[in-house]
């Protein structure tokens, strides 16, 4: 049974994308077969995966593919179109059995609006019946289409509609933040935005039209997995005390605010099971430090910063080395990550 995972935090400039790409290419690495979906309209997930650098590649490639992406897929749905939605036939990630992308579209905004008015009035007009459930089908129906293990969705930086309707019909998510005062704020705010959906949810999956629609509102299972925080840099292999003060923050904040709401919601997964994967009560899965110029060399290669090779980084020697031992450690962290999502969904009082 396909597992669901989406990345979401409303805050931007916490590695989502980064994240995505890494962790998705790990599963594969780990025997996963994994589908990652780019759900952000900026489509950097999909610039990343595949090579593209501008507007021009993209237009290329949505003419060249013209169904091969998110919103054409959800297009008989949105548009009315005289068709049922069909699994989207994703693009595989070169050098990377058994990861997939299923890209994004620059144009996926326009939905927003239709997707907002329908989840509101879906119950009075009939003819908003089928959008709420189309995008869960869609990515269901994808998935298995791959005979995937997992589907990772990136999401873009906002408290959406399309956010709201992909959250809550995913089976868990991941919250990756920053130590900043921002992430602090967003965490505060989720714990206040995500019971609010949640409540939508139940309703909509309750409402008696939105049952005989087509493509039906699944019912709401959602479940925290934990926070990841990055982007700090070290000092005598620490964070510097200005980062380690807003790690702190967070992780309290996580605890003493965020995971006693959600609880209350149900969404978070029995304490044995997060136990059982040595989180802690702040259930932050790790801290990653800012790996500077190895980001960049990721991207341009298209290629997670643990599978660069020795041309692709681009030095020798002693250099290399020390480079080296500075992928490991990326490899080490998302090998435990990895490690540890898979023990979190794959556990039975995840189900």
């Amino acid at each position: 049974m396909v597992k669901k995972i989406a990345l979401f935090n409303h805050k931007g400039g916490v590695s989502k994308t980064t994240t995505t790409f890494n962790l998705g290419w790990m599963l594969a690495e780990k025997g996963k077969k994994v589908v990652m979906v780019d759900a952000d309209p900026q489509c950097n997930l999909t610039g990343m995966v595949l090579g593209y650098s501008g507007p021009d590649e993209f237009e290329q490639f949505y003419l060249n593919e013209p169904e091969r992406n998110l919103r054409s897929g959800l297009s008989p749905a949105f548009e009315s179109k005289p068709e049922l939605i069909k699994p989207v036939e994703c693009v595989p990630v070169s050098r990377r059995e058994g990861l997939f992308i299923l890209p994004g579209h620059i144009r996926l905004s326009e939905y927003e609006v239709t997707l907002g008015i329908a989840q509101e009035l879906s119950s009075s007009i009939q003819t908003l019946r089928n959008i709420p459930g189309s995008i869960s089908l869609l990515i269901e129906e994808t998935s298995k289409n791959h005979n995937a293990d997992y589907v990772l969705i990136d999401m873009n930086p906002s408290l959406s509609s399309i956010n709201q309707n992909l959250l809550m019909t995913s089976d868990f998510f991941l919250v990756p933040t920053s130590p900043d005062y921002f992430s602090v704020m967003a965490i505060n705010s989720l714990a206040t935005f995500i019971p609010k959906w949640q409540d939508w949810a139940v309703n909509a999956h309750n409402s008696q039209v939105l049952r005989e629609a087509n493509y039906p509102f699944p019912k709401p299972n959602l479940k925290f997995l934990g926070t990841i925080i990055q982007n700090y840099r070290l000092r005598y292999g620490a964070p510097t005390i200005g980062f380690q003060k807003w790690i702190n923050q967070i992780n309290e904040t996580v605890s003493t605010r965020f995971v006693p709401v959600l609880n209350e919601k149900n969404i978070m997964l029995p304490i044995n099971v997060y136990k059982g994967q040595n989180i802690d009560d702040d259930y932050c899965l790790a801290k990653i430090s800012d790996f500077n110029t190895l980001i960049a060399t990721s991207q341009e290669n298209n290629t997670p910063v643990f599978a660069l090779s020795d041309e692709q980084l681009g030095y020798g020697g002693s250099v290399l080395d020390a480079i080296r031992k500075k992928t490991d450690e990326f490899n080490r962290v998302f090998s435990e990550i990895a490690d540890k999502i898979i023990g979190l969904t794959e556990n039975e009082n995840s189900i």
